[in-house]
């Protein structure tokens, strides 16, 4: 297994191929097969800024608070 670190997440390759992806500590997903094989690729060559906000969005962890609602501010039309 490798492990590597970006921020608030870690992941790491389990012997069977499959991507694991914690957050703080705790498992926030599993990916496998391809889905696993191209995130891996892409984590490989990602600045650490990047691989923070690729896995945010794998794990859906982004958009918190009133960040879901600010399309709807006036400002933001």
């Amino acid at each position: 297994m490798s492990e590597k670190v970006a921020e608030g997440f870690t992941w790491r390759r389990a012997k069977d191929g499959a991507l694991q992806v914690f957050h703080h500590g705790r498992l926030a997903s599993t990916l496998r097969g391809a889905k696993a094989a191209a995130l891996w690729e892409e984590l490989a060559d990602a600045e650490l800024q990047a691989a923070q906000q690729l896995l945010a969005r794998i794990t859906g962890n982004y958009k918190r608070g009133s960040e879901g609602l600010a399309g709807a501010h006036p400002r933001n039309r």
